[in-house]
């Protein structure tokens, strides 16, 4: 028996974009063509069906985003009971002489059954939903979707910020990344979108009001003037199908004006809005017993219907009683303590006690245990696996494992970061907040503990979970208490990785290398450079920034220079030249004029003379001169960052190496490259001068 199957472009998902067009040319066709009154009442049923749709939508949306065409949907409901009313008062101007059941079923359903048959209840009845509408419920909905398009456009800034330094941290990916700033973008379009498209549902309001008017207006003059009937009856009829029109396109704009509301209404949660009304508003006995005492109060004063308002009173201490009952009944199910266990006898000390210092380490005080738990849900260990990770792929090597262990000594919610057993960061992170980083922008201050970013140094506060839409819509950076953590492990391992560069790492480096090349790496180690000069020089490349991913072309340069120097420094300023066109596009990335600060000539010709004379280390500058060329230097460079550009001074080669070794104490954020290491294709623009007035 063969099933009966849709044609395909029925089934296919090409008939899912044959709905908008159907619907605009039903819409159409009820504007300009004569319906009769059986498909006027299918019409008007499926404008009902789709209000309610639309409603029980609303209300298991988790975020507003989850309903992302509630704008489009609103202008297509608004044009279909607008196309109704126009197909309707056709039908009731030219049939309704004839009766109440001119207009269809639906219309006469609604001016009988609901309203009695009475026009003048009928009247005030439409009126009183329409006030509803229009006053209540969609000047309400407009309100607060134009705030939250406000906040949202606001708020944009601090979030792609709290999205790059995820990023940054190694927290998520590059596709993760993108996703999230997309969806930053649709939620400020989509409030934009329901401050607009809530126009349109006032503006439906007022056209019922003004319909109905013509309608009733209109009846009585046709009735009067072209079907002989008198007053009353033409008053009767046509009042009666007006309202009753009025009615049923009215009930189906309340029903959508009101899912507008609980749309943008409704606050950011896991939870959709039945959820979150029964979980919080009947979710405390306490609340229950107490306003069953107030009800049960009223309802033994005289006079007061006392059995509706002591059944209800029963009904919520039922309720309330129910709900205690259940919460002892978990408290009761909870494992108890274990018993305390005698403390194991010492043992005697062995070679075995002495622990070799971690290279990496984190300690964390007892509060911050459940950020470095895996059994405990902590993300911390997730993250520092994609730091690595991220580190391996920029920078060129794999970093040694971060080692992390409590210590009771650190205060409760502190950390601190250990390279070879010595502290090189420390800072608080507070399980359950926010840290609010002010980059420079914000447009107010927030409540909370003053505090600063421990990565960059950035003032900050600690902020309540309640506080964070508000801090990102003053221009805040809000990260949680485990990116302030991973975000400032990641810049310590970044400042620090020519120290995590070991012996061991190079190795691995070459063994990696000689997988694919290893006639390379056999000329080179031991034969022409000892392994101590490569990690030196590798070293000397990532204390100034120079990532080295690129170790064929730094083998090769090696090789190259190797047989007439064994100075690490002279060859990695070979190393250097070889890399140039990296060095830059690491520092000027998408874009071919680099904006770099220079020397003035008279500060350059005494630089050279001092290098001269004492030495590629600069140690015999004069403190004079020295201190000026900091202090002009620095100024410099600040200028360069108020511009918004990266602080990069060039000077000729003979001096690159002596005054960033001179001048990264001072400047650690200042990148010093030599005339040799600029490719021909780049332009170069000058925009001050250090020692102009030297």
């Amino acid at each position: 028996m063969n099933s009966l199957r849709l044609p395909a472009w029925l089934s296919g998902p090409s008939s899912k974009a044959l709905a908008a067009p159907i619907l605009i040319i039903m819409i159409l066709v009820m504007m300009i063509l004569p319906l009769p009154a059986f498909v006027l009442d299918i019409f008007f049923s499926f404008n009902i069906a789709l209000s309610i749709i639309v409603l029980l939508t609303s209300l298991y949306t988790v975020r507003p985003l989850d309903f992302m065409a509630f704008p489009m949907v609103l202008l297509v409901s608004t044009m279909l009971r607008l196309s109704l009313n126009v197909a309707s008062t056709r039908v009731v101007l030219t049939e309704g002489h004839a009766g109440p059941d001119a207009a269809g079923k639906v219309i006469e359903a609604f001016g009988h059954f609901l309203i009695g048959g009475n026009f003048a209840v009928g009247i005030v009845v439409f009126v009183i939903l329409t006030i509803i509408n229009f006053v209540v419920v969609t000047k309400g909905a407009g309100r607060i979707a134009e705030v939250g398009a406000r906040f949202a456009l606001d708020a944009m800034p601090g979030k792609q910020m709290a999205i790059d330094a995820d990023l940054n941290a190694g927290m998520i990916g590059e596709q993760e990344a993108r996703r999230r700033r997309t969806e930053v973008g649709q939620e400020a379009e989509f409030y934009g979108a329901m401050d607009g498209a809530s126009k349109y549902v006032r503006g439906d309001a007022v056209a019922g009001i003004m319909v109905t008017i013509i309608n009733i207006v209109g009846g009585l003059v046709v009735g009067m003037v072209q079907h002989d009937l008198d007053f009353s009856q033409a008053l009767k009829n046509y009042t009666l199908l007006a309202i009753g029109d009025g009615l049923v396109a009215q009930i189906p704009s309340l029903i959508i004006s009101l899912a507008a509301g609980a749309v943008v209404s409704r606050v950011a949660s896991e939870q959709d809005i039945g959820g979150q009304l029964m979980g919080q508003l009947f979710g405390k006995p306490q609340v229950l017993y107490i306003t069953a005492g107030i009800i049960g109060g009223m309802g033994i004063i005289p006079g007061m219907p006392h059995l509706a308002f002591l059944l209800l009173a029963a009904a919520l201490g039922g309720a309330g009683h129910a709900m205690s009952q259940r919460a002892r009944k978990v408290e009761t199910q909870l494992p108890e303590p274990a018993a305390a266990v005698a403390p194991p006898e010492v043992e005697e000390a062995t070679w075995q006690d002495i622990v070799p210092v971690d290279t990496l380490g984190l300690e964390v005080g007892y509060r911050l245990i459940p950020q470095v738990d895996k059994a405990q849900g902590g993300e911390l260990l997730r993250r520092i696996k994609g730091i690595r990770k991220k580190f391996a792929q920029e920078v060129g090597f794999l970093p040694p494992s971060v080692h992390i262990r409590d210590n009771l000594e650190l205060r409760p919610s502190a950390y601190r970061i250990t390279l070879k057993g010595v502290e090189v960061g420390s800072g608080e992170s507070h399980i359950g907040q926010f840290l609010a980083i002010n980059p420079g922008m914000v447009s107010g201050t927030l409540p909370g503990a003053a505090t600063t970013d421990p990565a960059f140094g950035l003032p900050a506060v600690w902020i309540d979970n309640g506080m964070r839409e508000q801090a990102q819509a003053m221009g805040y950076t809000v990260v949680d208490a485990g990116t302030v953590i991973a975000t400032h492990l990641n810049h310590v391992i970044t400042m620090h990785a020519a120290d995590l560069l070991g012996r061991q790492e190079v190795q691995q480096l070459l063994d990696h290398l000689g997988k694919e090349s290893p006639k390379l790496v056999e000329d080179l180690v031991p034969k022409l450079l000892p392994l101590a000069t490569l990690q030196k020089v590798l070293q000397n490349l990532l204390s100034e920034g120079v990532h080295i991913r690129d170790m064929r072309t730094i083998i090769e340069t090696l090789a190259e220079h190797a047989p007439h120097s064994q100075d690490a420094t002279d060859l990695t300023s070979m190393v250097r030249i070889a890399l140039g066109r990296a060095i830059v596009q690491q520092i000027f990335p998408a874009t071919n004029e680099l904006s770099v600060m220079a020397l003035d000539s008279k500060l350059e010709r005494l630089l050279m003379q001092a290098m001269q004379s004492s030495g590629p280390d600069g140690g015999g500058m004069e403190p004079g001169l020295a201190d000026a060329l900091v202090a002009q230097t620095e100024q410099a460079a600040r200028q360069q960052e108020q511009m918004g550009l990266t602080p990069v001074l060039l000077v000729p080669a003979p001096l690159r190496a002596s005054l960033s070794r001179f001048l990264r104490r001072a400047l650690p954020q200042l990148k010093v490259l030599s005339h040799a290491e600029l490719p021909d294709s780049k332009t170069i623009r000058v925009t001050s001068l250090v020692g102009g007035q030297a």
